[in-house]
């Protein structure tokens, strides 16, 4: 594909290109893991050691932060931030299988460099291997639920726009925080890099494997449920080139 040409044509039309979705999609991950990262760090450093507010004061700057991000960049690349959603939206027919791959290595660089300008801005190393091992059948299965319920709310609210989406993804990882075992990472790119920093929201980088594996197996659950349960665009009579632009005109109307 030439993705110059793509970008050409898609400027044409009015929506964003390829470059500028994907800087979305980095930026809005980036912005997400200051959020985790930073919040778990400050709370650990006011809180003395209460685990049970540093985790209150982590679920809502996350979940406040997704709000914000969803609204802001949900107009220019739908805002996945999350590499277990692009893989659903591909599966769907929603994106190509080109820009899925682009969104998913736009959105790991992005959550690595927002750790790290985290650290710096913390002034701890740029990045350093958490101690923190988290796994176990019971947290992979955190994960898988974590992750399926993500994803469903997604498919079953983002025809009525980012407006909506927002707030119900912001609420809904703001209490999967308490109710998951594995205070809900469901995002493959937030768990990588949550590795490398030894902080209060980190991850050893031997319990990624897992949390990955089981967050891919939830987003892959809720696709096939979404399949069933919501319309498709192409079952709609609506390729899904033309629903990106038609609700893309919506949401920027």
């Amino acid at each position: 594909m030439n993705l110059q040409a793509l970008d050409a044509g898609e400027g044409r039309r009015g929506c964003p290109s390829s470059s500028r979705r994907a800087f979305a999609e980095a930026t809005g991950t980036a912005f997400l893991l200051m959020a985790i990262v930073g919040s778990g760090i400050m709370a650990e450093r006011l809180m003395h050691g209460d685990a049970g507010l540093s985790l209150l004061v982590n679920s809502i700057a996350t979940g406040a932060a997704l709000f914000a991000l969803i609204v802001a960049f949900g107009p220019i690349s739908g805002a996945h931030i999350n590499p277990a959603v692009t893989l659903s939206f591909a599966i769907r027919g929603r994106i190509s299988r080109v820009e899925a791959a682009v969104y998913i290595l736009a959105q790991i660089v992005g959550a690595l460099v927002g750790v790290a300008l985290t650290h710096l801005m913390f002034r701890e190393p740029v990045f350093m291997a958490s101690a923190t091992l988290r796994g176990g059948a019971h947290q992979w299965l955190s994960e898988c639920v974590a992750t399926f319920g993500l994803v469903t709310v997604i498919w079953t609210t983002q025809s009525r726009g980012s407006l909506v989406v927002a707030p119900v993804v912001g609420c809904y990882i703001m209490s999967a925080y308490w109710f998951t075992s594995s205070t809900s990472f469901a995002n493959p790119a937030v768990t990588v890099a949550r590795a490398v920093t030894d902080s209060f929201s980190g991850i050893h980088p031997g319990s990624v494997t897992g949390f990955v594996i089981a967050q891919v197996v939830g987003a892959a659950v809720a696709t096939a449920v979404a399949s069933w349960l919501v319309a498709s665009p192409v079952a709609e009579g609506l390729s899904p080139a033309t629903r990106s632009r038609e609700q893309f005109q919506k949401e920027t109307a």
